[in-house]
């Protein structure tokens, strides 16, 4: 059995199609189909359901692409930590990350990138549910996620920060003058906000109906930076995580308001499995995250905003 062979199962069963896999892996679908074919012969199982197109791995093929999975951590796991003794990390992180704590993934990326610059970084947005998938497969080494009841099982767990909700409004607009507005208040005003999927505004819901009150917002968008591109008009007004200003800061023309109710939200923390042994990247990462301060540092930069009051 050769890693290689073990690689095309993975993508196979990544792709669900054997050209779009075997592009994947630089080869040509024969050479991928032939290899996977070996791989049925040596282990004497069949491993994938085979019609006019793909069609899916038999159950013995999902046992086999579970110790695929395994088998390759392992190898990877090895080649990062004698990479390690030879003077430095080498190799690609493989971090996923929720949309919402998109904007201070860098917190943690790009000092580990300072100490470790013979590494690189893989960044990708996920959702929970996918990042629960990455890490089981060992297509992840490490996830910035919510800390609360959905989080992946058999993780370890760093906490980073506290998200705080705060309203985004013009400088004209009938909350601006306030020292600090009311979830009911904030959702009177033509709002913008994240999609109902998305974890975020369903944390959000429940602090509006907790004020007794439910946000219909005009706008609704899947990212972020859509939600923001929005807020440069002067027209809508937003409730934001703080962990945003980081990356997009206030919008000339915007002013942040305080709002009243929970004082800080969910915990966002840096996820990363229970391999024995443990991934060497990982592990850096996470001797990274102990040592960054990102809530103080969110913390600080929301106080900025502010003007001085908290």
């Amino acid at each position: 059995m050769l890693l290689r062979q073990l690689e095309y199962l993975v993508a196979l069963a990544r792709e669900r199609h054997f050209a779009r896999a075997a592009a994947a892996c630089y080869v040509s679908q024969p050479s991928l189909s032939a290899a996977i074919r070996r791989l049925e012969d040596e282990l004497d199982v069949p491993i994938v359901r085979r019609g006019r197109r793909y069609e899916g791995l038999t159950p013995e093929g999902e046992t086999v692409l579970a110790w695929a999975h395994r088998i390759l951590a392992e190898r990877d796991a090895l080649l990062q930590e004698l990479s390690a003794l030879r003077g430095g990390l080498t190799g690609t992180l493989r971090l996923g990350v929720i949309p919402t704590a998109l904007p201070a993934a860098s917190l943690l990326t790009t000092p580990f990138c300072e100490r470790h610059p013979r590494a690189q970084v893989s960044v990708e947005s996920l959702s929970s549910a996918d990042i629960t998938h990455g890490l089981t497969e060992f297509e992840l080494d490490a996830a910035m996620t919510y800390l609360d009841d959905s989080a992946p099982r058999a993780v370890r767990r760093q906490p980073l920060y506290e998200e705080r909700y705060v309203l985004l409004t013009p400088v004209d607009g009938p909350l601006a003058g306030v020292p600090r507005a009311r979830w009911s208040q904030a959702a009177s005003l033509p709002l913008c906000l994240l999609v109902p999927r998305m974890r975020n505004r369903r944390i959000m819901d429940e602090c509006f109906a907790a004020d007794g009150a439910t946000a219909t917002p005009a706008i609704e968008s899947d990212s972020v930076a859509g939600l923001y591109a929005h807020l440069r008009g002067g027209r809508w007004s937003s409730v934001i995580s703080h962990a945003w200003l980081h990356m997009f800061g206030v919008p000339a023309g915007m002013r942040v308001v305080p709002l009243d109710g929970p004082a800080r939200g969910p915990r966002v923390g840096l996820v990363t499995g229970t391999d024995d042994p443990p991934s060497v990247l990982a592990e850096a990462l996470l001797t990274v995250a102990r040592e960054a301060g990102v809530r103080d540092a969110l913390d600080e930069l929301l106080h900025s905003y502010l003007g001085g009051h908290r």
